[in-house]
């Protein structure tokens, strides 16, 4: 078993144990320690608003933007869109984090003061809290090195999706997706839930509940109208994410999303999906969870349907009965290499998940698609050798300009003017392309935050985007379309590259201006001075900071540049710019 998910079985059952613990505060934490380990349980709770938030204008599914203050990688990178989660269920772990008597806070510093590993669990409703919470911390403690401390784990059972694609990209891009684990039954209708809308699954919550007591006895046709709800949802789901994963449209689904909107809560980290036949099956692939999630609990007949809906509900109370029998030495299987995945086979595990030929293209699929993400990925890095021989011509030209880099391209009087021109515009299109497949997520998750196209791309932006601005302003492009820094001009080539510095170095956002600042230099030099100051002072104490940490050229103070002359301008007149900038007054 460790072999598999390198977690100790004595550790699983620990964590189910403390998540299954009742309780009646829905924010009382639940925590064992041992000399090497904490696991705090989040509490879960069965009261509709906790599941759903009471705000008339939260949309369809709850779903609401991750606050960025706590949360900053939780976002595209180039992009810039934040990840969704359910509001609820947010608003109930910052009410944790923020609590009075500050007993989650204190729990953690301890941990880590001891470097003791933090395990977050959670069953049901309290597997988002747990999934949240992990995320913070993992924010707070290892992205930040704020200290050396033991990677966390989250362990969940029969926990609900409530993050949505863009969360699950940023878990993968940061590498923290192995510290989720999520135990799921194959019976468990809870996982499937918030697949549908609200309106039609608030009753199905007190239906669930009422089963935490066994002898429990239901109405199976109400149980088996509100099963057929949560699959039908789940099949839309389903079935749309394969068209995607395809590349085919599916034109009726399309027309309804104009009026029917689809949930957009997608699975996050490794699944471990238990079978009826004492067995793991354990997915890492989010496309392929999210068609396990479907096919798995599908019905053979009608007749069957009254009993299946009602095992559904039972199911998420039995977890502690399904691992234990489960983590006895028995079939273990790891869907890995998707794409070979034989469309049958005597694969008992599998087959009890109802893997048979249909679900099986569907995990070829998100298995294709992974591929050809790497594959375009192995594409455009056979050019990076391209990129550098142009960007080495690029620097030469710089160092032997003599007017200065900028303002020798913008006068375009010799021929290596005219060759520099050449190479940016090879460089263009080579880096657009990049973005082009980032825009449309064709590039594996952690291309944005790999280190080698980091430096690469910040490289090609100082070297590069100085000559596009002398480019659109020798062309006075800004007569007709406004200033080269104004919404949309700017090319993403040059956004993206910049994002990707600011976020693997933590800077500020839009804090790493040094290859656009000439921009700024062409937009204000011809504005008088009350209504530039500020402007001219913010740009002074940035070019100086940049100097400083020699993220500029020395070239850009050229006798005859752009941006000395008019400095030097600036200076007769105004003395509080004196000593800002390395530039001589004007003798």
């Amino acid at each position: 078993m460790d072999s598999n998910l390198g977690i100790a079985k004595e550790v699983i059952v620990e964590a189910l144990a403390a998540s299954m613990e009742p309780g009646t505060n829905p924010e009382e934490l639940k925590i064992r320690r041992s000399s090497s380990q904490v696991i705090v349980a989040l509490p879960k709770s069965w009261s509709p608003e906790h599941w759903f938030p009471q705000d008339s204008e939260a949309k369809p599914f709850g779903d609401t933007p991750i606050g960025r203050e706590k949360f900053r990688s939780l976002r595209t990178i180039g992009k810039d869109v934040d990840a969704t989660v359910n509001g609820a269920f947010m608003a109930r772990f910052l009410r944790i984090l923020n609590d009075e008597s500050g007993k989650f806070r204190a729990e953690v510093k301890e941990a880590v003061g001891h470097d003791k590993q933090i395990i977050f669990t959670g069953h049901s409703s309290g597997g988002p809290i747990a999934i949240y919470t992990t995320v913070w911390f993992l924010e707070k403690y290892i992205r930040s090195n704020e200290k050396q401390t033991p990677r966390p784990l989250c362990l969940t059972f029969g926990s609900p999706l409530t993050t949505d694609r863009t969360f699950c990209h940023a878990i993968r891009r940061e590498g923290w997706s192995d510290c989720f684990v999520h135990f799921v039954t194959k019976l468990d209708i809870v996982p499937r839930i918030l697949l549908a809308p609200p309106s039609s699954t608030r009753e199905l919550l007190e239906e669930i509940f009422s089963f935490s007591d066994p002898h429990h006895k239901a109405n199976q046709a109400k149980l088996a109208t509100l099963f057929v709800n949560v699959m039908k949802n789940t099949s839309c789901v389903a079935n749309y994410a394969a068209c995607e994963l395809t590349g085919s449209k599916h034109t009726l689904f399309d027309t309804m999303s104009r009026f029917i909107k689809l949930s957009p809560y997608r699975p996050c980290g490794k699944y471990v999906f238990c079978t009826e036949n004492c067995g793991f099956v354990v997915v890492k692939n989010p496309d392929a969870v999210l068609q396990l999630l479907f096919y798995s609990l599908q019905i053979k007949s009608e007749t069957e349907l009254q009993k299946r809906a009602e095992e559904s509900f039972k199911a998420h109370w039995r977890y502690e009965g399904a691992l234990n029998r489960s983590l006895a030495p028995h079939s273990v299987v790891c869907l890995q290499n998707l794409r070979e995945l034989p469309l049958s086979s005597d694969d008992a595990a599998l087959n009890d998940l109802n893997l048979f030929a249909p679900a099986r293209l569907c995990l070829r699929a998100a298995g294709e698609l992974e591929k050809k993400k790497q594959d375009n990925q192995k594409r455009i890095e056979g050019k990076v050798g391209e990129i550098e021989s142009a960007l080495n011509a690029l620097e030469k030209y710089r160092t032997t300009s003599k007017e200065g880099y900028y303002d020798a391209f913008k006068l375009q009087k010799e021929e290596d003017d005219f060759k520099a021109n050449v190479k940016r515009l090879e460089l263009a299109a080579i880096w657009d392309e990049i973005i082009e497949l980032l825009r449309h997520d064709r590039l594996p998750d952690g291309f944005e935050a790999d280190e080698k196209w980091v430096v690469l791309g910040t490289r090609f932006r100082r070297l590069v985007e100085p000559i596009d601005i002398a480019n659109y302003y020798r062309h006075s492009r800004d007569d007709v379309a406004g200033p080269y820094l104004e919404k949309g001009r700017r090319p993403s080539r040059y956004r993206f590259t910049q994002k990707w510095r600011e976020h693997a170095e933590h800077l500020q956002a839009d804090s790493s201006g040094e290859s656009s600042f000439w921009a700024k230099v062409e937009e204000l030099k011809n504005k008088p001075w009350e209504k530039i100051r500020n402007e001219v002072l913010d740009l002074g104490a940035h070019l100086k900071n940049w100097c400083e940490k020699e993220e500029v050229e020395s070239d850009l103070f050229s006798k005859k540049s752009t941006l000395v002359e008019w400095w030097q301008a600036l200076c007769k007149d105004h003395a509080e710019l004196h000593g800002i900038l390395p530039i001589p007054p004007v003798e």
